[in-house]
């Protein structure tokens, strides 16, 4: 940079002070400085002068002489070994394509500098006395226009990423497919291409906006709101608040970039890469005099059959040859002299062509004239002859056209496709991450390429086990290309990639603006996930754009990941070996578009062998940046770092299950209150007698008040306490259930005398079965909606309930019926299905429940018609109730903890599933790890890997260089170093 900074200076200064500017200035600088010593220097800078600092401090020989500097000390010298003579160089043209004959970096040059430059000195201290704000951002402007094409394209993706029209979607093509392919640089064509279109979009879009045009009507616009596919919409003509916003933003981007290219004078240069000979420059300005001369010289009218040659050189007819313009700098600078592509010169080489083809269109004439002979020469009118001519302009100007088209076109490809110059590159791991990125986008924001987006959500319907077709095509179609992209790559072919370049560009665009938008009925400019695929994708077509331009890398060895022996490369490769399928995807994708002489298996070996040594490699390296002396013990933060967190890791494992399952009851666990408790009594398998519900507003939660007058009445108990205490006030409720039945019986009368005469005179035993039925909400947490358990009391033959149930079937009893011990008070809702009394606060077991009363009411109602009926149900309540709940059958309900919905696949298994299913497959790995060190202990203890690690990168090599006979061998020696553990040592052993 400092080097370019100071010539910089001295060609202002001779601009300044009005003298001629060539190439032979700057290339002169590259030739030795005299053997003259210091001391003799002129500040002028002669012949034999030092470098000075503003020219690079390159070593000038013959400097400008308007270069004022002053000679620096004799100790700032610095001696450089001589080049030769001048004569032994044709010019400074070659001087520059000889780098061999150019001993001196820039540094060097910089510290033999022999001038000083007091306004640079100035310059240099003025910029380090400024804050370091400052200093940003003048770095940052110096980055931005270092980069301003990068700019350019940026805002131009951005504004067809906001407007999503087809006026913005032609710029984005032309950056991915005309810009980007462009060598060295993007011509200035594309960049008028770009500023006119962009002008010309800015005027039609603000003619588009009067209300007079009917489809800017307010009521056309609410009527369309949201339709991606409006006509004025989709062609980027709608009426809006900011419809030139992103517009303006990008013109002033892209003259930005204009005027910066015009600061550096590469707006109108072309400069060639390697310049002709001094001789062949010569005879080239030979040749243009020779034709000056030849069309200076006066030539007499054509008449008759040369009429149409006459016409065909009128001045401003398509394809009229004009004379020659010479250099613009002079001819008396060489080939040093800098080439200004100007516009007569410019129009000198549109020229040539049509006057090549003037040439062929003459001798066509000729040959016809020659045919048709005098004869038919005398009978054409004047008026055919001007229409003949007319014609032959007309093909002239199509030829002419169609030339113009095409050879820019074709020399587009060209330097594409077979340019010598090319600085190959590898890019594919950055593109294969942009492919990544967007699978990912993808998968997990799926709802937003589909038209219904709730509908749409993949988690829900790869839980039913649903694919989406949607969903599996476009993941398909994704994989495909990164597939297509790993062949191309490792095939080498440019001509491939970019016509998977030119396709893919184009497929893409036209999905993501009308396929996509058809698809959601949405908006692409509201589609944000969309929005994110796209801007990501132009990012590879970026990275791919740059991998055409320079060229795939002539030699392709190992995985990206082992290019460098360091603690993050070993992390991303082992990481990379984890993904399932992923190494042998690629290592057989490998094998089938590589050239080789090796089975599927041998490449799998090579691989393994090359993956292995990596690791060892990085090992040995950490060893030799962090040394162990020998005879030393181990440190103590190493032993407390490694081992002290092995150790929490194993006993974490252990202990994993419990205490989990504890955090999840005491910490991270959810209290859910059942919303819905059912009670059911039903008598033998007849229809049930009772059944009644409490819902929320009758599910009452304990209070602190509650929950200190429960411990009081327990406070004698321990076990009681004990389980009363593992539950707060917050996770016990009251369900208050009302003694009434909910519903009707109704039984059939066949049925009723069935019960009633069993129950009278049957000789076994009937069963009094009382259910309990809990529902929670699964959102809030737990893996069980319903929890249910029973209480069955039989009743024996010759019981006086038995009797006494029949008498109130038959309707000669009116009292209730007590049935002792049938129903709990205290109930435990756990995780699972079962809600079981608690125990600890029923000592007695069944002979703690309450005693209930049952009886069976009975209204008579009258019919439509004048008759009567009854209306029956059943009324349970507890025995000697206080009067204000005497109707009422209280249940206490401890409520257990659950996990969250997001640990609930965990807590799903329990403690014992919990050890099964992660303790003992984790200690089996960790056991594996430990025990079986020795049996690979002889490959991987190897204390110097370097030439295992040179021999398959060798293999890797010949096979690159299509030595496929030298990779059996090589491959060969491999085997048997593995083969041969003595052989093995000798090669891995320390240097003495």
């Amino acid at each position: 940079a400092s080097v370019l900074r100071l010539e910089r200076h001295v060609l202002t200064r001779r601009l300044a002070a009005g003298e001629d500017v060539h190439r032979g200035l700057l290339d002169e600088l590259y030739l030795p400085p005299s053997d003259e010593p210091p001391e003799e220097l002129s500040p002028q800078g002669g012949r034999g002068s030092g470098p000075p600092n503003g020219v690079a401090s390159r070593g000038e020989e013959g400097a400008a002489p308007a270069v004022e500097g002053c000679p620096l000390p004799a100790g700032s010298q610095e001696p450089v070994p001589g080049w030769g003579s001048q004569e032994d160089v044709d010019g400074s043209q070659e001087l520059l394509a000889l780098p061999q004959n150019r001993s001196r970096t820039a540094s060097e040059l910089l510290l033999s500098r022999r001038l000083y430059f007091a306004e640079l000195e100035v310059s240099e201290q003025f910029y380090q006395s400024h804050n370091r704000l400052l200093k940003l951002l003048l770095a940052t402007y110096g980055c931005v226009a270092a980069h301003s094409e990068l700019l350019c394209y940026f805002v131009i993706i951005l504004n067809n990423m906001v407007t999503a029209s087809v006026l913005s979607l032609f710029l984005p093509i032309l950056v991915f497919l005309w810009a980007m392919l462009s060598i060295p640089r993007p011509t200035k064509r594309f960049w008028m291409t770009a500023i006119i279109f962009t002008e010309v979009t800015l005027v039609v879009k603000y003619l588009f906006q009067f209300g007079f045009f009917p489809w800017n009507g307010y009521a056309m616009l609410v009527r369309n709101e949201g339709k991606p596919f409006f006509p004025p919409r989709i062609l980027g003509l709608e009426k809006t608040e900011r419809y030139i916003k992103y517009d303006l933003v990008q013109l002033l981007a892209l003259f930005f970039h204009r005027s910066l290219l015009l600061s550096y004078g590469l707006w109108d240069h072309e400069e060639d890469p390697f310049p002709k000979k001094k001789a062949e420059v010569e005879q080239a300005e030979d040749e243009e005099e020779e034709e000056r001369r030849e069309e200076a010289a006066p030539s007499p009218p054509a008449v008759g059959e040369e009429g149409t040659e006459a016409a065909l050189a009128e001045p401003g007819a398509p394809g009229a040859a004009t004379e020659p313009q010479g250099d613009v700098t002079g001819q008396e600078e060489g080939p040093s002299t800098t080439q200004l592509r100007f516009r007569r010169k410019r129009r000198r080489g549109m020229k040539q062509p049509e006057a090549v083809v003037e040439e062929e269109v003459g001798e066509e004439e000729e040959a016809e004239e020659e045919e048709d002979g005098e004869e038919e020469e005398a009978t054409q009118s004047h008026a055919q002859k001007k229409l003949k001519a007319l014609g032959l302009r007309l093909k002239l100007l199509f030829l002419t056209t169609v030339q113009d088209t095409y050879r820019p076109v074709r020399g587009f490809f060209r330097a594409i496709l077979h340019t010598q110059h090319r600085a190959a590159t590898d890019v594919y791991a950055f593109m294969f991450l942009a492919d990544v990125v967007d699978f990912i986008i993808s998968i997990f924001g799926f709802w937003a390429f589909g038209k219904h987006s709730a509908a749409a959500d993949i988690t829900s319907s790869l839980s039913d086990d649903q694919v989406p077709e949607a969903f599996l095509v476009m993941l398909l179609i994704q994989f495909t290309t990164m597939v297509i992209d790993r062949a191309l790559y490792l095939r080498k072919t440019v001509l491939g990639k970019l016509i998977f370049q030119v396709i893919l560009v184009f497929s893409i665009h036209f999905w993501m603006f009308f396929i996509l938008p058809a698809v959601t009925e949405r908006l692409f400019s509201l589609n944000t996930v969309a929005q994110l695929w796209y801007f990501i994708k132009c990012i590879y077509f970026s990275l791919s754009a740059y991998q055409i331009r320079c060229g795939y890398p002539t030699r392709i060895l190992g995985n990206f990941l082992t290019k460098k022996y360091n603690h993050l490369n070993l992390f991303l490769f082992q990481g990379f070996r984890l993904v399932p399928f992923l190494v042998e995807l690629r290592a057989v994708m490998d094998w089938v578009w590589t050239d080789t002489t090796l089975s599927l298996s041998n490449w799998m070996c090579v691989e393994d062998i090359y993956a292995n040594i990596f690791i060892i490699k990085c090992s040995r390296e950490t060893e030799k940046k962090y040394p162990q002396p020998r005879g030393q013990k181990k440190k103590k933060i190493v032993k407390y770092g490694m081992g002290g967190l092995i150790i929490l890791f194993l006993v974490a494992i252990i202990w994993f299950p419990l205490l989990f399952m504890s955090l999840v009851r005491s910490v991270v666990g959810v209290v859910n209150h059942p919303i819905d408790v059912t009670v059911t009594l039903k008598l033998g398998g007849y229809e049930p007698l009772f059944t009644m519900s409490a819902q929320q507003q009758s599910i009452q939660p304990f209070t602190p008040q509650d929950y200190e007058a429960l411990t009081k009445q327990f406070e004698r108990q321990p076990v009681a306490m004990q389980f009363i205490t593992l539950y707060g006030y917050e996770d016990i409720v009251t369900a208050r259930i009302e003694g009434s039945s909910g519903s009707l019986w109704s039984i059939s009368p066949p049925s009723r005398q069935q019960m009633r005469r069993e129950l009278q005179n049957g000789s076994s035993a009937i069963t009094l079965r009382l259910t309990w039925t809990f529902q929670r909400d699964l959102g809030r947490g737990g893996t069980v909606e319903h929890t249910f358990d029973k209480h069955t009391s039989t009743l024996q033959p010759g019981a006086p309930q038995r009797l006494e149930l029949a008498q109130l079937l038959q309707g000669t009893r009116d009292t209730p019926v007590q049935v002792p011990k049938l129903f709990p008070k205290y109930i435990r809702a756990p995780n699972g299905p079962e809600a079981n009394p608690v125990k600890q606060l029923l000592p007695d077991g069944e002979d703690s429940y309450l005693d209930v009363e049952v009886q069976l009411k009975r209204e008579r109602v009258r019919s439509g018609r004048g008759g009567e009926s009854f209306l029956e149900w059943w009324v349970v309540r507890l025995k000697d109730a206080p009067p204000p709940d005497g109707s009422i059958l209280p249940m206490v309900i401890f409520n257990d903890k659950v996990s969250p919905p997001s640990l609930g696949f965990l807590a799903g298994y329990g403690i014992l599933g919990l050890y099964v299913s992660i303790v003992l497959v984790v200690g089996k790995f960790v056991r594996g790890f430990f025990s079986e060190v020795s049996h690979a202990l002889m490959f991987e203890e190897l204390p110097r890997v370097e030439r295992v690690l040179k021999l398959c990168q060798d293999i890797f090599l010949v096979r690159e260089r299509g030595e496929l006979a030298l990779e059996e061998e090589l491959f060969a020696k491999l085997l048997f170093l593995y083969r041969s553990p003595e052989t093995m040592i000798k090669w891995t052993r320390e240097k003495d």
